[in-house]
């Protein structure tokens, strides 16, 4: 009977594999995480909200093709004017937090 490896020992390894000493691939993977954090945070407010992408659309004076793509892991534009007008919208404010990175021996 084999022992399964844990996550952690995975995420460790791809880590190793494919970003350390590599600063830009850390940077590029940072991107990505930040722009799927507000891709995320954006479906659930508004999912919470129990609006659809046309409602929010409405009351943000956009359409819903732009509040689709705000809500796309993908996507890379989003900006905080547009982040303050749906957060107006639903009735919360924008937060921005900086917070130091790990370093590449942590991981």
């Amino acid at each position: 009977m084999s022992k399964k490896k844990s996550t952690s020992a995975a995420l460790k390894y791809l880590h190793r594999r494919f970003y350390a000493g590599r600063p830009e691939r850390l940077a590029e993977f940072e991107e990505a995480r930040a722009s799927a954090e507000v891709a995320r945070t954006v479906y659930e407010l508004r999912t919470k909200a129990k609006l659809t992408q046309k409602e929010l659309a409405a009351r943000v004076g956009t359409t819903p093709s732009v509040i689709s793509r705000l809500e796309d892991d993908d996507y890379e534009g989003h900006s905080l004017a547009m982040l303050r007008r749906i957060a107006a919208a639903l009735n919360k404010r924008v937060e921005i937090r900086f917070v130091a990175l790990k370093s590449e021996r942590a991981a």
